[in-house]
């Protein structure tokens, strides 16, 4: 089947005035209120002659063909798109700054069978990255010690009484995974008696500290235009530099070298659960990642996929939604080791324990959160009233574990950058932030703390978190929304990017499968998302705790063939309610479509993102 029997034109369905934006189905206001227009380019005939090259070049179905034209990639580029690999992709590790004298020092390390201290970050970042070096080194030999810092207590980043009770239990060399780029004062202290080594990814936020070696692929002085890399990629590529080095020295000559590539689970857990753009070096990572994943030889991983209900074949919603939620809750409300000691567990049984713990604690993270995200939806409505460009929220009983998934939501909710904090006892104020495209709110907020205005704060451009004095909000709100004034002219609702329109007829299984050829897909790499015209539905239930997800049955105008609908927290949804109105006229829907399989049955099944009436 062509995509001419599938799609229907784009250049037929472009409604507007001449220089507007084009868009799909006449849908200039939606039921969230969203105009959805196409992907750019999609509207162009050099778009359609580029996808029709693509396919017949690589024997791809036409409609694989025209996405990856609309993604920007060329005939010579579509092998490597598609079946990413380390062999094609991997550069080589040296060109980190500080990467070879990393390395020479953690082989020293391995061969002197020195004790280590790992200090990691309470996300599933850090978990991933300490998990990786410390099951590296005690394979190796090296005695290994851990800590994960508790988010209440300690709060991010490394800190003088853990790193000495490192060293006190003989720690000779300290390796900070995903945090420590900002923690000059620490980590000289610390390095009066031991070595350091720093492996982050984070922004730079000042002079670097003076140890053996901070890698960080955005330092400035790094050339190595690895920006996009978590943690735990970071971590890999030290661990491969590590192994080169030891093979240079002769180490292997008598002993079995290391098989990295099964380390690559973790690697692509953490690249997709710290929103790492999935191009590139970082689609390998989390492609073949995957597949070791599906293998479930991690005894602790392996757990926690059967307690979370996931199947195969794992993607990256696996980890994004299903695994990554699990493992940060740990660190958010209860014992921030929980998800490294899950990760490094051996032990089937002690693996089943800590995995169903770990579940029930992200059970209650949710309810905490919900707690929370009224109240504060109701103060983000009336900031956004006032017209502010950032919005700074805070609550005296908040939690601070859960406060950035709070303002996730919110950002989702209002479109613009939002910070969210829990007051504390003495009236200061601990919290995280989130941004939306094109606001560059870690820069921000390192900017406030430069300022004065923030005792403590850094991040990336979508994610920080941040610490200020009591009394401090309505100057840090004032300073942001100068800082990031565009952002107050944001529409209310992002569009949506639409990438085909499909019949319902058309929406098939082996269309969702053709589609997934496109896959993995997360920041960088969107899901395509498609229209269905004039549907109409057929059936609608609820299911699911407290009914919260809504099941449909859709059909098109001429009947025929049905298909599967999904909405999920349909009870805070604007959608639910035109989906389950019998009298409603026909509707167009924009969402995904995906194959799912139960009980050796594969079928199609559109996840709905919104809703807009036919006219």
């Amino acid at each position: 089947m062509s995509a001419a029997d599938l799609l229907s034109s784009p250049s037929a369905m472009l409604s507007g005035e001449e220089g507007q934006v084009p868009v799909v189905l006449g849908v200039t206001r939606s039921v969230t209120g969203r105009q959805w227009h196409w992907r750019a380019g999609a509207q162009a005939s050099h778009t359609d002659r580029m996808g029709m090259a693509i396919a017949q070049q690589a024997g791809l179905p036409e409609i694989v063909g025209r996405m990856l034209a609309l993604r920007g990639v060329a005939p010579e580029q579509v092998g490597t798109y598609l079946t990413p690999t380390l062999n094609d992709l991997m550069p080589n590790p040296s060109t980190l700054v500080d990467m070879d004298t990393a390395a020479t020092r953690l082989a020293a390390a391995i061969g002197s069978g020195e004790t280590v201290g790992l200090f990691g970050d309470y996300d599933v970042d850090g978990a991933c990255s300490t998990a990786l070096l410390a099951t590296f080194l005690q394979d190796a030999g090296c005695t290994v010690l851990t800590h994960i810092p508790d988010r209440m207590t300690e709060g991010y980043g490394p800190n003088i009484p853990a790193i000495e009770a490192m060293q006190d239990a003989g720690a000779s060399l300290i390796v900070c995974l995903d945090c420590g780029t900002a923690a000059v004062e620490v980590l000289e202290h610390a390095s009066r008696r031991s070595d350091v080594i720093v492996l982050d990814h984070h922004q730079v936020q000042g002079p670097l500290p003076k140890i053996v070696a901070t890698v960080n692929p955005n330092r400035p002085d790094c050339p190595s235009r690895l920006h996009g890399l978590c943690a735990a990629a970071v971590t890999f590529m030290t661990i491969i530099a590590t192994r080169r080095t030891l093979r240079e020295a002769g180490w292997f000559d008598t002993r079995p070298q290391p098989r990295l590539l099964d380390c690559l689970d973790l690697v692509a857990l953490a690249t997709v659960c710290d929103v790492m753009p999935l191009h590139g070096l970082n689609r390998a990572f989390v492609t073949q990642g995957l597949k070791v994943m599906t293998g479930r030889q991690r005894v602790g991983l392996a757990a926690l996929l059967e307690v979370a209900g996931a199947r195969d074949p794992f993607s990256a919603f696996t980890c994004g939604f299903a695994v990554g939620p699990r493992i940060n809750a740990g660190g958010r409300i209860a014992d921030s080791g929980l998800g490294l000691r899950l990760l490094l567990c051996t032990d089937p049984a002690e693996a089943r324990v800590l995995a169903e713990r770990l579940n029930s604690v992200n059970h209650n993270r949710q309810g905490v959160e919900a707690g929370i995200l009224d109240r504060a939806m109701e103060l983000a409505a009336a900031q956004r009233a006032q017209g502010h460009a950032v919005l700074v929220l805070s609550g005296r009983d908040w939690h601070p574990g859960v406060v950035g998934i709070v303002a996730g939501r919110i950002k989702e909710k209002f479109n613009r950058p939002v910070l969210v904090g829990a007051e504390l006892e003495d009236g200061s104020v601990k919290g995280s932030a989130r941004s939306v495209p094109g606001q560059d709110l870690g820069g921000a907020i390192i900017a406030a703390r430069q300022a004065g205005l923030l005792s403590s704060g850094g991040g990336h451009a979508m994610a920080a978190g941040f610490g200020l004095p009591a009394g401090g909000i309505p100057a840090l709100q004032a300073f942001l929304d100068h800082h990031l004034a565009t952002a107050a002219d944001l529409p209310d609702a992002v569009d949506l990017t639409i990438d085909a329109v499909v019949n319902v007829a058309a929406a098939t299984v082996a269309l969702a499968g053709d589609m997934n050829r496109l896959a993995p897909f997360g920041a960088g790499n969107d899901e395509p998302l498609i229209a269905l015209p004039r549907v109409r539905v057929a059936h609608a239930q609820r299911i699911g705790r407290e009914g919260n997800t809504l099941r449909l049955t859709l059909e098109g105008e001429g009947r025929g063939p049905r298909l599967k609908a999904l909405v999920f927290r349909a009870n805070e949804s604007p959608l639910a309610a035109v989906l389950e109105d019998r009298d409603a006229p026909p509707l167009h829907l924009a969402g995904w479509l995906r194959a799912e399989s139960w009980n050796g049955q594969t079928s199609a099944t559109f996840f709905i993102r919104d809703v807009a009436i036919a006219q």
